[in-house]
């Protein structure tokens, strides 16, 4: 017991002695104007010890050392010298780090509960000016599509307002910027497909009213991903509140209530765009679909021929035409007896299916398994002995 008392009480004099030389070394590396990095290095390796790191010197000698190469570098920049333009952002991030961890050492209360902020005011001082460059950062890495480092400076740059250092600033009164910067650190998040990011800072971004309909549509897929249908379906129908035109909304929106075999609510929101822009082609192929699928034959069709009169080349507008007939004519034939006059009607709607069901064919030769069927089943029934042995060798 007393050989490890005595080796503990040798050791920490040596750890001392060897602490104070590594910021001697770094303090000449400063002075000489040269090797900043060197002396960077020195005291962050410092800061990797327990007891290094509650001195005050090793934290203000660190952030000296990468200002002074935060300047050189924003010097060559200016001058137009080759410099890493990357680089530089990433120091003035980690100067932020460097004074944030001062500040967080200095409120640890001392054995007498005090607490005594001595380096606040000027490290806030000192920061401030090197702030607008986090944003600036962020939109240095996000054209560079590095989505992991321009998240991490929007979030820097978002959480000096409610850090207690920069709260003189009042950033989150006057930063107009703020919600831009929350926009970018959401979509940062979704490209990264990391829901927790994404969320984060959400409702700051959703004050950034120019990016609203992108940042919705954000929501929505990252609420899918998370499998939070409810949030998934309530912001899908916030977004097509707002943006009834939107090319996202409307459709995801229809899709799930189709999933869901709710007709009903989809019809509705068909109502409710045509209510908005009657003339839109999707809004009206969309009605048009669901009502073939509801089973509403005729005015599904009314829907689908007003469609090709304007001249739509969308090819599934000739195949719903074709199907509201050809379906009517199955339901006919659905009877056990089938009188002559019942017999004739069923031949009708196969001969007016034909023409807009061989003209899906033609627009969408790939997709023989909508059309191939029920040409099969009307060349069967108006005896088109060459068109059904075509078609027969087909299936």
């Amino acid at each position: 017991m007393k050989r490890v008392i005595i080796s503990i009480l040798i050791c920490f004099p040596l750890v001392g002695m060897g602490q104070k030389k590594i910021i001697a070394q770094a303090k000449d590396y400063i002075k000489s104007g040269k090797n900043f990095d060197k002396a960077e290095v020195l005291m962050a390796d410092l800061l990797k010890d327990s007891v290094s790191r509650k001195n005050e010197q090793v934290w203000l000698l660190l952030f000296e050392a990468q200002q002074k190469q935060y300047e050189q570098g924003n010097e060559k920049l200016y001058l137009k010298e080759k410099y890493d333009t990357a680089a530089l952002f990433l120091m003035g991030r980690r100067m932020f780090a460097t004074l944030e961890g001062l500040d967080s050492l200095e409120m640890i209360p001392d054995a007498k509960g005090r607490v005594r902020l001595k380096n606040r005011e000027h490290s806030a001082e000192v920061l401030n000016q090197y702030r607008p460059n986090l944003f600036n950062g962020g939109v240095f890495f996000l054209k560079k599509q590095d989505f992991a480092h321009a998240f991490d400076f929007f979030d820097t740059y978002i959480a000096c307002a409610s850090k207690p250092m920069f709260a003189r600033f009042r950033y989150g009164e006057w930063d107009k910027l703020m919600p831009q910067a929350a926009y970018w650190a959401t979509y940062c998040g979704y490209k990264m497909r990391q829901p927790q990011l994404t969320l984060r800072h959400v409702y700051l971004a959703l004050k950034d009213t120019a990016h609203e309909v992108y940042l919705l549509q954000y929501l929505a897929e990252t609420y899918k991903l998370e499998k939070d249908t409810a949030r998934y379906v309530q912001t899908l129908r916030e977004g097509f509140e707002k943006f009834p035109t939107s090319p996202f909304f409307f459709p995801h929106l229809i899709s799930y209530y189709g999933q869901e075999n709710a007709y009903e609510k989809a019809l509705e929101t068909c109502n409710r765009a045509l209510q908005v822009d009657s003339t839109n082609r999707i809004f009206r192929f969309a009605k048009g679909s669901l009502l073939l699928t509801m089973g509403r034959y005729q005015e599904s069709l009314d829907i689908n021929k007003a469609l090709i009169a304007d001249n739509d080349t969308l090819p599934d507008i000739y195949l719903n035409a074709g199907l509201a007939l050809f379906n009517q004519a199955i339901e006919l034939d659905k009877n056990v007896q089938v009188s002559q006059k019942a017999r004739n009607r069923i031949l009708d709607f196969y001969r007016k299916a034909l023409p807009y069901l061989e003209k899906y064919r033609a627009l969408a030769p790939q997709q023989k398994e909508k059309w191939a069927l029920p040409l099969y089943t009307i060349y069967l029934n108006l005896n088109m002995g060459k068109q059904f042995d075509e078609i027969d060798k087909l299936l």
